[in-house]
């Protein structure tokens, strides 16, 4: 299956396609979802993400994956590894959103533990940040749960946000 990237104990992660628009509309239409976020996303918006996705995954190898039930296949949210700037460097985030009614199931810790795995093991990346608003105090504790620590805090996207990070010990 050319789309699989990984999968868990309870997950698959895969890459994201046009189809998966009615699917993350569920993340990006629920306000609460999106409260750390700039706004919610209307279709196009949603159609332009996808878009973005997919030029991540020709340019970089990677990007956000759709992140599956293992067994049903349900859609549970989006997590994966993307390039971001930070004081003018680019780094390599694991990012994570997921469709509020599946929050505090450990998906996002543990779809957050696949990525940062693939990335230091297939990728052969030697750090991996998490960019959080200062506010998210949810996602700040996925971050620790899979070994980030707070390096700094960033003025970004017109908010304060922490810069979590990771390295790999086996490349340093």
């Amino acid at each position: 299956m050319d789309n699989f990237i990984l999968s868990t104990e309870r997950l698959v992660l895969r890459k994201m396609n046009r189809d998966d628009m009615e699917s993350l509309l569920k993340i990006f239409a629920d306000q609460e979802a999106m409260k750390y976020y700039p706004s919610t996303k209307n279709e196009k918006q949603t159609i332009d993400w996808i878009e973005w996705t997919i030029n991540n995954y020709a340019k970089h190898g990677l990007g956000l994956w759709v992140v599956e039930e293992r067994v049903s296949r349900e859609f549970l949210g989006q997590c994966g590894i993307v390039p971001q700037e930070i004081d003018g460097i680019v780094e390599m985030e694991i990012g994570y959103l997921f469709v509020r009614r599946f929050w505090g199931n450990g998906y996002a810790t543990e779809a957050a533990l696949a990525c940062k795995n693939y990335g230091f093991e297939q990728m052969r990346l030697r750090k991996m940040v998490s960019l959080i608003d200062v506010n998210n105090y949810p996602s700040t504790k996925v971050a620790e749960r899979i070994g980030m620590k707070v390096e700094k805090t960033v003025h970004k996207w017109g908010k304060d946000v922490f810069v979590y990070s990771v390295s790999n010990h086996k490349e340093n």
